[in-house]
């Protein structure tokens, strides 16, 4: 009997198939570039096994010093110099972590320089490649700290708090330091790992001559040593594809979107095409039965049409699943669109039939009747391809075969990605592909 793979087999399996099926136009390969090699990059270091561990937090709290301390060794650069880290820069940790090939270690700029909004932008597109956050503090948490660690919660990414320099706080003060630090922490944040430590502490030294001189004493880190090796040793390997599969499934939420952006003008003429050939159906045909059943039919030619624009996949019995959930979107598309065309239908009917009786005369109000049923399937064929758009986007991003689609599943099955997505859940989709329509 065949086993059934692992987690991270399960997400090296299905990316590995889905980027290999990718069909982007040249358009798109030129537009989502960027997106498109930060996706390759991540994909091959879980390929790897290669963790990315990055630190993020306030200029000047030490994060270069935390990762030379742990490196053992001076990599990073440290200045006194307020925000000495101007690009990012990473090396490979050696120390060995079971089940993955390698971890490397990230420097970031700081998030608060007044006058450095580019360096922001780059720590925000650093922490969203990594897969494993340690955001560090050198005291107590300010608000700008506060408001930094909701957003970075916000992306869904594992995350350690640090407190660096807990050496320049007196022993008597460091546990009410820690406890106000709790206090302070935004309410998603509650549960979150806190780890006092001192990458680079110094002892003053008073020298015979009566001056003050501080000496470098070694790194005193073993409590995050210990935390991180425990985590990375469980959880590592989950961190990494579970992160790809995340990454996966923001670009194929960019591509969606970038594909309803690039087809709008064309969604629309489609669109309004499909209106006037319903409304002329619908105007010219006297029986209410084929007004309904021609209403159907153009709504469902018109979601296939919707899909083959924006490069989606499906069949007509999909198409009128499709339908059928819309209605509920909307009480035109649903009883009331049935009643009324009934309504209208049945009463043109009556004058069309009364004519004889009538030399004609009730043919008269029969045009506007017309006229009310026409306007109603244009509105209705409108909304029904607005409507249509939302949902072919969202089931693009839900299909079987995608990244978000298998996340989903292992996040209802997978006892240890619950775990995961509890303690770090992401925050819903990605902004940049909300409230689009054609």
């Amino acid at each position: 009997m065949r086993s059934t793979p692992d987690t991270p087999t399960r997400c090296r399996q299905l990316l590995r198939h889905w980027r290999s099926d990718l069909d982007l136009s040249p358009r798109e390969r030129s537009v989502l570039g960027p997106e498109l090699a930060a996706l390759d990059r991540q994909i091959e270091r879980l390929e790897q096994g290669r963790l990315r561990l990055a630190v993020f937090g306030r200029v000047g709290v030490g994060k270069s010093s935390l990762l030379n301390a742990l490196l053992g060794r001076s990599r990073f650069a440290t200045d006194l110099a307020h925000g000495s880290t101007r690009r990012q820069e990473r090396e490979r940790w050696q120390q060995p972590i079971v089940g993955l090939a390698g971890v490397e270690l990230v420097d970031t700029p700081g998030i608060d320089e007044v006058d450095g909004p580019a360096r922001q932008r780059l720590a925000a597109r650093v922490a969203l490649s990594a897969d494993l956050l340690l955001f560090v503090l050198d005291g107590d948490l300010t608000r700008a700290e506060a408001e930094a660690l909701e957003q970075v919660l916000g992306w869904g990414k594992p995350l350690l708090l640090v407190v660096n320099r807990i050496d320049c706080w007196p022993a008597g003060e460091r546990a009410p330091l820690l406890e106000s630090i709790r206090r302070r922490l935004p309410a998603a944040a509650g549960g979150l790992d806190l780890v006092a430590v001192s990458a680079a502490p110094r002892q003053a030294q008073l020298l015979a001559d009566g001056r003050v001189r501080s000496d470098a004493q070694p790194p005193a880190i073993e409590p995050l040593q210990e935390r991180l090796l425990a985590l990375l040793t469980s959880h590592g390997a989950l961190f990494l594809a579970l992160n790809s599969l995340r990454a996966g499934d923001r670009f194929a939420q960019h591509l969606h979107a970038a594909r309803l952006r690039q087809h709008q003008q064309r969604a629309h003429g489609v669109i309004g095409r499909f209106a006037t050939l319903k409304a002329a159906g619908v105007a010219a045909n006297p029986l209410v039965l084929l007004d309904l059943a021609g209403s159907i039919a153009c709504d469902t030619a018109l979601v296939m049409q919707l899909c083959r624009l924006y490069g989606l996949t499906i069949n007509g019995a999909q198409a009128r699943r499709l339908l059928a959930r819309l209605s509920g979107h909307s009480a035109l598309l649903g009883g009331a669109q049935i009643g009324i065309q009934l309504l209208l239908g049945a009463l043109r009917q009556a004058l069309l039939v009364a004519a004889p009786f009538t030399a004609g005369l009730s043919l008269a109000p029969a045009a506007p009747v017309a006229l009310a049923q026409a306007a109603l399937a244009v509105h209705t064929t409108r909304l029904t391809g607005r409507l249509a758009a939302a949902e072919l986007l969202k089931a693009a991003q839900q299909g079987a075969a995608r990244p978000g689609a298998l996340l989903r599943r292992l996040a209802r099955q997978d006892p240890q990605t619950q775990a995961w997505l509890q303690q770090w859940p992401p925050r819903g989709w990605d902004p940049a592909v909300q409230g689009l329509q054609p």
